[in-house]
């Protein structure tokens, strides 16, 4: 296992990033950008939880819903500060996601899949319907700009998706920086016990329904605030926060990525989230082309992107083993 030490050093070399609103001038562009930032977010969590515990938990999407409804409720509607309410949502998504856990982690990991899914859909069919609460399809509009008293500076609003990259982005950073401690803790040594053999974890001791449960809440808080934050950038939440859409691209990068890995999922987020962008030729061609891409990416690395680097590298050393050897005979 990697020394923390190296957590830092790829965060410094990706700090360039940063300086991106000052070099692309387009709106749309940098919108593409916080999406990527939120992506990154979605994407650590549901590694947390599938790549590390081995659940694969189709109600991500939930949390990022429900973040975004409470946030955009409690200052739309009761006029809480903007950081009050996405605390709020991180707390919301926790209790959501206990109440999911107590439910189904006693059962196997594929009925454990099969309820995370239709917990999913039943909150999207909640949205739809209780318009007394969320306005069904017409959502929640016209949410609050995010504003920063910062030292010197004064206030700042985030109304601009130049502004709020650095939002998500700071977000995102806390994300990773917190998910990282925790898989390189004692914490993320059981949940890969856990993963690996559920059994043998519970002969050692292990509370196993434990440790799942708060990995599953530390998931479910960061998806909250980062839902709540996302609907804060486009100004709405409606319905359309719980589409399976961000269910597939989820796990489209952590599979891709490398599900049980860290850095290759968050470049894998990135990366899938600009890629149907850069196949805009024609709106039914770019779906095509992008699926062709996945296709080809899954038969090209069947063990995602970081499966097929460390293949790569043992045959590279294996030749290497093997040259040495004819060389001293």
């Amino acid at each position: 296992m990697r020394r923390p030490a190296s957590t830092w050093l790829v965060l410094l070399l990706l700090m360039p990033a940063l300086a991106l609103p000052s070099i692309i001038e387009s709106t749309y562009y940098m919108s593409i950008a916080v999406t990527a930032a939120a992506f990154c977010v979605l994407s650590v969590c549901l590694n947390l939880i599938y790549g590390y515990v081995g659940l694969l938990s189709l109600c991500q999407v939930a949390f990022w819903g429900l973040g975004a409804y409470a946030t955009a409720i409690l200052t739309a509607h009761h006029d809480v500060s903007i950081g009050l309410a996405l605390i709020a949502s991180g707390i919301v998504a926790v209790l959501a996601s206990i109440l999911v856990g107590i439910a189904s982690f006693r059962v196997s990991r594929h009925s454990f899949a099969i309820a995370s899914l239709v917990f999913a859909l039943l909150l999207q069919h909640l949205a739809y319907d209780w318009t007394s609460l969320t306005r069904g399809a017409m959502g929640i509009p016209g949410l609050p700009v995010p504003e920063l008293a910062i030292p010197l500076v004064g206030r700042v609003a985030f109304g601009r998706a130049h502004d709020f990259f650095y939002l998500m982005c700071a977000w995102a950073i806390v994300t990773i920086l917190f998910v990282r401690m925790i898989i390189l803790s004692r914490v993320g040594r059981a949940l890969v016990a856990i993963r690996e053999n559920t059994s043998l974890a519970e002969s050692h001791g292990l509370n196993v329904f434990r440790y799942k449960l708060i990995a599953f809440a530390i998931s479910s808080f960061f998806t909250g605030v980062a839902g709540g934050l996302f609907c804060l950038f486009i100004s709405i939440a409606d319905p359309s926060v719980f589409d399976f859409y961000y269910t597939e691209a989820m796990l489209v990068m952590v599979i891709l990525g490398g599900a049980g890995t860290f850095w290759p999922v968050i470049v894998a987020s990135i990366v899938f989230t600009f890629a149907p962008e850069f196949l805009r030729i024609g709106e039914e061609l770019r779906l095509v082309l992008y699926g062709a891409l996945l296709v080809a990416a899954m038969l090209a690395m069947p063990e995602g992107f970081a499966g097929f680097v460390k293949m790569r590298r043992r045959k590279r050393q294996r030749t290497e083993f093997s040259e040495a050897l004819a060389g001293k005979s």
